[in-house]
């Protein structure tokens, strides 16, 4: 069985444990560096990306996360997710860091504060029909990719906000939340072709 993490230091980890095991995936929360070797993805929830990017050092797991997204590691990371593995972040607060692999510049909180969350139908041709119906709260934006980046997903206006890199997946939005799997088991599919 397919044994994901979910990155448990901060934000909405429990849906997204909740969405894995309903697929049937073996689900586990991932608070210490040990519990990477024991898994065969991880996903990074949002929450708060520069609070998470303090807790991650704080609990000794940013090199080892930074080391094994190098190392091939499969990672699917929503909202403050994909804000946390992106190469580049162009309104980074004082200090913070990214554990970078997806070659991508991303804006935080790119549609405003949590008075413009929103949530609109969007095409994502690798997921087929129906469209995604995607909530976007503080949501970031993909600003550029590198020619290695798959842009899977932009809203009307061409803000990109969903892009896949061989084992990395990020989307702006949150899927957790909307009953809508279809982005995990994308992503659990990635795992098996990666194992």
């Amino acid at each position: 069985m397919t044994r994901v993490g979910v990155l448990a230091l901060q934000g909405d980890f429990r849906e997204h444990l909740a969405v894995l095991r309903e697929l049937g995936a073996d689900a586990v929360a991932v608070r210490r560096p040990e519990e990477l070797d024991l898994i065969d993805g991880l996903v990074i929830p949002g929450g708060e990306s520069s609070v998470m990017d303090k807790l991650a050092r704080s609990f000794g797991l940013f090199g080892p996360l930074q080391a094994a997204i190098a190392a091939g590691l499969p990672v699917y990371g929503t909202c403050a997710g994909l804000i946390m593995i992106a190469d580049t972040l162009v309104d980074a607060i004082a200090g913070q860091q990214s554990l970078g692999g997806l070659h991508v510049s991303v804006r935080r909180n790119a549609f405003g504060s949590q008075l413009d969350s929103f949530e609109t139908d969007v095409d994502i041709p690798a997921l087929g029909e129906p469209p995604v119906h995607a909530v976007f709260i503080r949501a970031p934006v993909v600003e550029s990719v590198a020619d290695d980046v798959t842009v899977l997903a932009a809203l009307p206006d061409g803000r990109i906000i969903a892009v896949e890199q061989g084992p990395l997946l990020g989307t702006s939005f949150h899927p957790e939340i909307t009953g809508d799997t279809r982005f995990h088991e994308y992503f659990l599919r990635k795992l098996q072709t990666s194992s």
